[in-house]
């Protein structure tokens, strides 16, 4: 097992493991333990009681959090004609087709987000392999295979996030940076957890929020009581 350093030790040593805190204290603790220089982002990971192999029991999705992640999101549009123009217009960082699919073929993603309009997919599906495992192939549920590649982009660079359950039935996603301060943190949490538990499979059964921990990049894990999530969506 790795070891971990004298500074996180000290920041776990504020985490008491028999606690189950509310999302407001955790929160607090989690930017509070910070003791990196630089912003890290604060993560939440929510285990649920789903099974992931059965495609009725996926949880997925996307969002935008009102107060977005603070990240610079470089994105890139697969598209053509009109497209292309109206993808730069609205701000994307790299625009084009074939062109793109051979630089990513030798092995190039200096970029954070796809998106693709419909009608050039089946030539984007042929470096599937390559963006599939890093998160980055463009999927009509999440919004980013479209034709409305401005709002698509848009969204993208106002810090809207994408998230699936694992095979464990955990979904992380990042809630900002600490620099926010907890109120903005806990805003976009909010959002978030709202959204998770509207999209509950109906085949879902028993307890479907499992347990919930709040960490910043670096930092320990906090361990949230679900019993706090209707008091959160209030």
């Amino acid at each position: 097992m790795p070891k971990h350093g004298k500074k996180f030790q000290e920041a776990k040593s504020k985490v008491d493991p028999q606690v189950r805190y509310t999302f407001e204290d955790a929160v607090k603790g989690a930017v509070g333990s910070s003791f990196v220089k630089f912003d890290e982002t604060v993560d939440i990971a929510v285990k649920l009681g789903v099974d992931p192999r059965y495609a009725d029991q996926m949880v997925r999705g996307s969002i935008v959090l009102p107060n977005g992640i603070g990240k610079d999101v470089k994105v890139l549009v697969f598209a053509k004609g009109e497209k292309e123009k109206e993808a730069l217009d609205a701000g994307a960082d790299f625009v084009g087709n074939d062109d793109l699919i051979e630089k990513i073929k030798g092995g190039w993603f200096g970029f954070d987000k796809a998106v693709a309009t419909p009608d050039v997919m089946g030539v984007v599906g042929k470096i599937g392999k390559q963006l599939g495992p890093r998160g980055l192939m463009p999927n009509a549920k999440t919004g980013t295979v479209t034709f409305d590649v401005g709002r698509a982009i848009r969204e993208l660079k106002a810090g809207k996030i994408e998230f699936r359950a694992e095979k464990a039935g955990i979904v992380q996603a990042p809630l900002g940076k600490v620099s926010f301060g907890p109120e903005k943190i806990l805003e976009n949490m909010s959002a978030f957890i709202d959204l998770i538990v509207r999209i509950k499979p109906s085949s879902s059964k028993g307890t479907y929020v499992r347990s919930i921990t709040v960490s910043t990049t670096m930092g320990p894990g906090f361990k949230v009581d679900p019993v706090y999530v209707k008091d959160l969506l209030k």
